[in-house]
């Protein structure tokens, strides 16, 4: 399924500016290519190719799972994964949400399986407005945004350019300052996934991520790299008006809880869960606790706006 966005219309939507999207370059049309998870169709993968002129189009690479009833209309949650990663990531969530929500699990520019579109401008502004071009390309007017370590920097910035797109937030391992480089770039190891998935983390897990790490490109990991110096949220923290959940480890060497606490506080919306893990891969260490706890946190956020309006 290729879903096709004009660049005009990206231009024009909320009234941006080409610079401040940092998508000037994108040619005429985004075309989302997905793999699909549904409860009657084998999942299927699409090959891309990045756009070369005026008239190629440029191509984002996602995933959509949603095993409820075929005549069913589900609201819809958007997956954003951290550096070095992919939508796959969100694997241990997919079964349980899967079954109440339509589930987007885009690859992010150059990584996974999505092509970088050309001239390209690395920014937390262009990636959040790159996905909601991407929503608009897919039908969906707002959704809940779920995301993992510096996709969760990207979903921040999304919930505040995008308010009225954003149903609820959900923020795990996310940082809001720039995180030490002895992190978030040491080469893929089994010392550096053990901080990343845990001292429990079974070889084969830990071959995986080494694998899906070790396959991003030069030009993607540059582009990240500028991406992730900007991280630095915490003046936007109090605009952020959808109600948010941040879920964080409770020993993470990226940040530690008090860290997470004071930054949670910020954001007048919010409520903080810390989970038991010696990694801060808390998405994919802990998931079946944090899929509880979102559902619960969704249904909650429903049930207030029932009672206001």
């Amino acid at each position: 399924m290729i879903a096709k966005l004009s660049r005009r219309d990206l231009l024009q939507a909320g009234a941006l500016t080409a610079g401040t999207l940092g998508l000037s370059a994108i040619t005429d049309s985004i075309d989302a290519a997905t793999e699909s998870s549904r409860s009657e169709q084998t999942p299927r993968a699409n090959a891309l190719t990045p756009g070369k002129s005026a008239d190629s189009p440029v191509e984002l690479y996602y995933r959509e799972d949603w095993f409820g009833s075929p005549w069913e209309t589900p609201e819809t949650v958007l997956f954003i994964h951290g550096n070095d990663e992919s939508g796959i990531i969100w694997y241990g969530w997919i079964p349980r949400m899967g079954k109440e929500f339509r589930l987007l699990r885009p690859d992010l520019p150059g990584l996974g399986r999505s092509p970088i579109p050309p001239a390209f401008q690395w920014s937390i502004p262009s990636i959040a407005a790159m996905l909601a071009q991407f929503l608009d390309s897919v039908g969906v007017e707002s959704a809940h945004v779920i995301a993992a370590k510096s996709g969760g920097s990207i979903a921040m910035q999304f919930a505040v350019d995008y308010p009225k797109r954003t149903r609820t937030l959900t923020l795990a391992s996310a940082p809001v300052t720039p995180v030490s480089s002895r992190i978030a770039f040491s080469a893929p190891s089994s010392s550096s996934q053990q901080r990343r998935l845990g001292s429990a983390a079974p070889k084969e897990q830990i071959e995986f991520f080494n694998q899906m790490m070790g396959s991003t490109s030069p030009e993607a990991k540059a582009g990240m790299a500028k991406v992730e110096e900007e991280v630095k949220m915490e003046a936007i923290l109090p605009r952020i008006s959808a109600p948010t959940l941040v879920i964080t480890a409770d020993r993470s060497a990226l940040q530690s809880v008090e860290t997470v606490m004071n930054y949670q506080k910020k954001i007048p919306n919010s409520r903080l869960l810390v989970l038991p893990a010696d990694g801060y891969h808390v998405a994919v260490i802990r998931p079946e606790e944090c899929v509880t706890s979102v559902l619960s946190f969704i249904k909650e956020t429903r049930q207030s706006r029932q009672a206001i309006g």
